[in-house]
């Protein structure tokens, strides 16, 4: 499946994405421009609708620009769709726009504190557990960093 990101502007438009809006994109919208409002919006260090040919599939972010050399990626796959690799693609499309933008920057992750899809995928593209982290919002994450 060949999946395409669609960046989400700082007013929560879809930018040059001709799908119709689903209540799952609804939501990932409006949650952007909140976070948009803590995190600041530069482009491209920002949050994306996925979507195949015919449908929107997902979302994947970086959280902020990148801070001291270093940027956080997120992803998430709309239930209907998990367990098809998509997750992986739109990791993968994030650390390469981020090396694409800013050759040398140091790509991470958090995940839940235990092994999981996520663990699985950040696994599988080379990303190593550099240890746990107390998260203001989420409590105990692990962290996970790709070399550069």
């Amino acid at each position: 499946m060949k999946i395409r990101l669609f960046p989400i502007d700082q007013s929560g438009k879809i930018i040059e994405g001709q799908l119709p809006q689903t209540f799952a994109t609804v939501d990932v919208c409006k949650m952007t421009v909140e976070h948009y409002k803590k995190s600041g919006f530069e482009a491209p260090w920002v949050s994306y609708l996925v979507c195949d040919e015919e449908k929107w599939i997902g979302t994947c972010a970086f959280k902020s620009a990148p801070k001291d050399n270093r940027v956080e990626i997120a992803y998430y796959t709309f239930p209907e769709f998990e367990g098809l690799g998509i997750a992986t693609q739109m990791a993968t499309r994030l650390v390469k726009l981020a090396r694409n933008t800013k050759p040398g920057v140091v790509v991470f992750a958090q995940t839940l504190p235990s092994e999981n899809s996520s663990t699985g995928i950040l696994t599988k593209m080379g990303f190593k557990n550099i240890g746990s982290k107390m998260h203001p919002e989420d409590g105990e994450v692990w962290e996970w960093e790709l070399a550069r």
